[in-house]
């Protein structure tokens, strides 16, 4: 599949375990993963390290075939889902970055381009999260508001 901003197809990505079910080799029970990624996320984690813990320190390799639904779901079941959703959030901070580099380097236009790039990512993504009410209908994104988050 094509990537967004450039005129290449991209050949990096994650492999997933290749079958659905949960492994016999797993002995972590569903509501051990469920109380782990709960008071992982009440610390704060986000929910792709929340994934990682599980696998590197619990031997879960998904979560979904475990416990019968999505990490996110699990989350805002037990009410310590992010306000934002992550990929969201990681798009403000990257360009909450690329502002304070600009604020130091005034005549990178190369990076005054990528901004306004990360910028309408940002808009088309939150544009579908309101879409499918994850987030207010009232959230709008600016880079004074991304500054003061």
């Amino acid at each position: 599949m094509a990537r967004i901003h450039s005129h290449r197809h991209g050949k990096s990505h994650q492999t997933r375990p290749t079958s659905k079910s949960n492994p016999s080799w797993v002995t972590t029970t569903p509501e051990d993963a469920r109380t782990v990624a709960l008071k992982l996320a009440k610390e704060g984690v986000t929910p792709s390290r929340i994934g990682q813990a599980l696998r590197d320190d619990y031997g879960v390799p998904l979560v979904k075939p475990l416990v019968g639904k999505p990490l996110g779901k699990i989350l805002s079941e037990g009410k310590a889902a992010p306000k934002v959703p992550q990929d969201l959030q990681d798009l403000i901070d990257r360009a909450l970055r690329v502002q304070k580099h600009l604020g130091t380097h005034r005549s990178d236009r190369k990076n005054v381009h990528s901004l306004e790039l990360v910028e309408a990512k940002i808009y088309r993504l939150s544009k579908y999260y309101k879409q499918k009410g994850l987030i207010p209908s009232d959230f709008k994104y600016t880079a004074v508001v991304a500054q003061l988050a």
